[in-house]
């Protein structure tokens, strides 16, 4: 059983009668421990997929399992549960709580589950040890470099042991030799059995992946 499996996804928007077809029938499957990047031009759909993939949007047609759920199936409540306990978020923006520590961000997924578990602070405290910031617990993200924000958001995104860590440009906020170093602690991770997909329109990021998809017009154009 594939860890994702999209079958004949379409996505079309609808506005002042206009209708915009952004997912022409997209099927897709990635298994456990796969390490994929999502590559194609601005325009191309892959933000789209990423939604879809993340359970942050649904598609117009077309059926998606994740790690054996029908997704389509699933109701509001179930859906914020696939999302916190199934999938870690890495985003280009970082979306990191401002006044906070970097310890506080971190642990926050695990504030939102339906039991919190005993262990939740040694949790975080194995996070951002694991990404370098064993030291940096308590600085918020205005005294960390860019850098350093996105290894916090990383942490986040393993603190609940997801299936699946889903970055959306992880390195597209950061210069090229700060993006080198994101990009290795993705690829120890995928080394440790993690399975991530990246989303980018960057060639060299992409190529860090040993799957790479190419999203061109809404669908897929070729896949290696």
């Amino acid at each position: 059983m594939s860890l994702i499996h999209l079958e004949n996804i379409t996505k079309t928007y609808t506005n002042t009668g206009f209708t915009t077809n952004v997912l022409k029938g997209v099927s897709l499957r990635i298994e456990e421990g796969e390490y994929a990047a999502v590559i194609g031009p601005s325009g191309a759909g892959k933000s789209t997929l990423m939604a879809i993939i993340g359970c942050l949007s649904s598609p117009t047609s077309g059926s998606y399992m994740l790690d054996g759920e029908e997704v389509a199936r699933l109701n509001d409540s179930d859906l914020s549960r696939a999302r916190n306990e199934k999938i870690g978020f890495v985003f280009q923006a970082f979306h990191l709580l401002p006044g906070a520590p970097a310890f506080d961000n971190v642990i926050l997924p695990l504030m939102y589950c339906r039991k919190v578990p005993p262990d939740a602070k040694a949790r975080a405290a194995e996070a951002l040890e694991k990404v370098g910031l064993g030291h940096r617990m308590r600085h918020t993200p205005g005294q960390l470099s860019g850098g350093e924000q996105q290894r916090v958001t990383i942490a986040r995104a393993l603190i609940n042991n997801p299936k699946l860590i889903l970055a959306d440009e992880p390195t597209g906020n950061l210069d090229s030799k700060t993006g080198a170093e994101i990009m290795k602690i993705f690829d120890n991770l995928n080394q440790e059995g993690r399975t991530i997909i990246l989303i980018t329109h960057d060639q060299k990021v992409a190529e860090h992946a040993r799957r790479i998809i190419r999203v061109m017009d809404g669908m897929i154009d070729t896949d290696v």
